[in-house]
Parts: C-alpha cells; structure tokens; sequence
C-alpha cells in the first residue's frame, strides 16, 4: 500500500493523454487549459482522454487500457455516433469491455429533459432525425452493455471535469492496488 505522501507524488506527476483524433481549435485549447496539469497527445485505442502517471518506483504508467473518457459536444454529435457511425463507435465500447476498462461518456450542452423532449442541440437547424426514444434507448444499452458512465456538462467544465475523473480514477487504483482490491 502507498503512502499519502507516495499517492500525492503519484497524483501530482498525472498527465492526460489525448487521442491524436482530437481536432485542435479554441474549444480544444480551453479544454485543454482547463485540466490544470500537463497534456500530451498520443493515440489511444478508445475514448478521447486518459491518462499515465510516474509510480513511487518512478516508473511511468499509462491508464490508457484502464480509464477513458470519450468526449461529445452535444447530442446531435451523440446521435450520429448511434446512426450512421455506430459500428465504429461500439467497437470502441467492446475493446474498452474486453480490457476490462471504466470508460465515461461527457455529451457537452445536454440533460435528459433536453434528450427526453427531443430538443437536444446547439441548434434546431442541424437537429439529428434520431427520435428522442431511440437516442435514449441507445445510451441506456450503452450504459447497460458497456457500464459506460454518462455525464452530461457545459463545454467551459469539460477540462476541468476530464481531469478530475482521471485523478480520482488514478487515486482509488493507488489506494487500493497492493491490498488485493485493484479492479479496472
């Protein structure tokens, strides 16, 4: 077991990983500048965002095969990925089951009463035709099948929300990963 002091090192040393998918532009930058830690770019096999870490050995970890978070901008985009993008999206939950990987899902701009009305969006010009029963009922599988976590947020805590997933998903497996209970 570490120390509190080992695990604050640890903690202290984190670095998001981003997937080289993730298109550079302003909202990219103010994500970005919102982790309030150290960012690189790297290609990972699921989700937009994880992270690596130096152990108490001074090893460098990756939780890339561990944790993901898999960023959308808005239900619209989300819709897309259940329609006509849909094999590919869900390859990427089966390789984060098969890794045995906690994987979360941020939809930007959204609620379920938003989702639920069907006034999901930036905008009602580019509303995805998806019926709000089928979005819903696709992200209910999707939870269900992939135990995906859903967290909806405003694009301006996006960063902020990115990084303390990973530092508390970072903080648990260090408290727990000498006394038997690790599970990914």
């Amino acid at each position: 077991m570490y120390s509190p002091f080992e695990i604050e090192e640890a903690l202290d040393s984190m670095v998001i990983l981003v997937d080289t998918r993730e298109q550079p532009n302003r909202k990219f930058e103010e994500r970005v500048h919102g982790f309030g830690c150290p960012w690189e770019r790297r290609k990972l096999d699921f989700g937009d965002y994880s992270a690596k870490y130096t152990d108490p050995a001074g090893s460098e970890v990756s939780l890339a095969g561990s944790v993901a978070v898999e960023r959308k901008m808005d239900a619209n985009e989300l819709a897309l990925c259940f329609g006509k993008e849909r094999r590919r999206f869900e390859n990427e939950f089966i390789r984060a089951k098969e890794a045995g990987a906690r994987i979360y899902l941020l939809v930007e701009e959204e609620s379920w009463e938003k989702l639920y009305a069907g006034k999901y969006g930036r905008s009602a010009k580019y509303r995805s035709r998806m019926s709000p029963q089928s979005l819903t009922a696709s992200i209910h599988a999707f939870q269900s099948r992939y135990g995906v976590n859903l967290q909806f947020c405003r694009p301006e805590t996006t960063g902020r929300l990115i990084a303390d997933i990973l530092k508390y998903e970072l903080r648990e497996r260090l408290e727990h990963e000498h006394d038997g209970r690790e599970d990914n």
